[in-house]
């Protein structure tokens, strides 16, 4: 609390001489250890927002964990903090104890001082793949536990670890109407693209993406009554099963480089001037 009220403190004068704007967004929201006590609503987009009136998941619930406690990032917005237990209670009626859940935002969204370029508004969620079985972990076991690989071949393919748990793990998430998108490694797609016989709709969801071999993240789309909440652009038609597949045949035969393609730029630590105004309200409103 005193780390906060300190960097209320600094936000506050800076409100008034002006540079407040050009201070690192991560420093300001990283600081906030509690929530406010407004009503939940998220606030501009999953990479460049914040967020009023965030729940915490409990820490233990009868199917599910939250992990990582020290990171102080299991609050999310309503909607998604329902998912989460949802999802955590089908894993356990089909063979899980439930689920272990990594990261979902910060107190008050807003950029995090570590890691995540998203996660911003509390509607995101990292599900660990992992097969969730000690359903009581302790403080130190959540953060010294670590999640399995699934990726084999730079993620061209699952490895042995992956099994219908993990299939219907994705599926579950995807066949909700609550969730936008799911972002897994190439190889786990195209599994599921191959191994999938009844409906397939729910595979438009499932989004082929770097890393996430240990885990998937779960994006939610904004809930009715945020008009500040800015979507995603929807996935494009179709189940994406022959894109995921060109991920794949791209790892396994990467294309020539392109001797003159710019090189990439550096990703720009975001200011309080790039997210939407409401997100200093958001700093300064009062905790619950």
């Amino acid at each position: 609390m005193v780390r906060y009220a300190l960097a209320c403190l600094i936000a506050a004068a800076s409100l008034v001489s002006g540079p407040a704007e050009a201070q690192r967004a991560k420093d300001l929201f990283g600081a906030a250890d509690r929530p406010t006590a407004h009503r939940a609503e998220p606030i501009g987009s999953y990479a460049r927002g914040c967020a009023h009136g965030l729940e915490a998941l409990p820490e233990t619930g009868e199917s599910w964990q939250a992990m990582r406690l020290s990171r102080n990032r299991n609050w999310g917005q309503p909607q998604l903090i329902g998912f989460v237990q949802d999802l955590g209670r089908h894993m356990d009626r089909i063979g899980w104890g439930g689920i272990y859940v990594g990261d979902i935002s910060q107190p008050r969204g807003g950029p995090m001082l570590t890691g995540h370029a998203s996660h911003q508004i509390g509607m995101d969620a990292d599900i660990w793949l992992y097969p969730a079985t000690n359903m009581q972990l302790s403080r130190s076991s959540r953060e010294s536990l670590s999640a399995i690989s699934m990726r084999r071949r730079a993620g061209a393919f699952v490895n042995d670890q992956w099994t219908r748990g993990q299939h219907e793990l994705v599926k579950k998430a995807a066949q909700d109407p609550r969730v936008a998108r799911i972002f897994i490694f190439p190889g786990a797609k195209v599994q599921m693209c191959n191994d999938e016989t009844g409906d397939r709709s729910w595979l438009r969801k499932v989004r082929p993406w770097y890393g996430h071999h240990y885990h998937m993240h779960v994006r939610m789309s904004c809930p009715a009554g945020a008009p500040h909440c800015e979507n995603q652009a929807a996935p494009p038609p179709g189940d994406g099963c022959a894109e995921a597949q060109g991920w794949v045949d791209n790892i396994l035969n990467p294309p020539p480089r392109d001797p003159d393609a710019p090189a990439p730029t550096p990703r720009r630590e975001l200011t309080m001037a790039d997210l939407p105004a409401q997100c200093a309200d958001v700093l300064s409103a009062p905790s619950r």
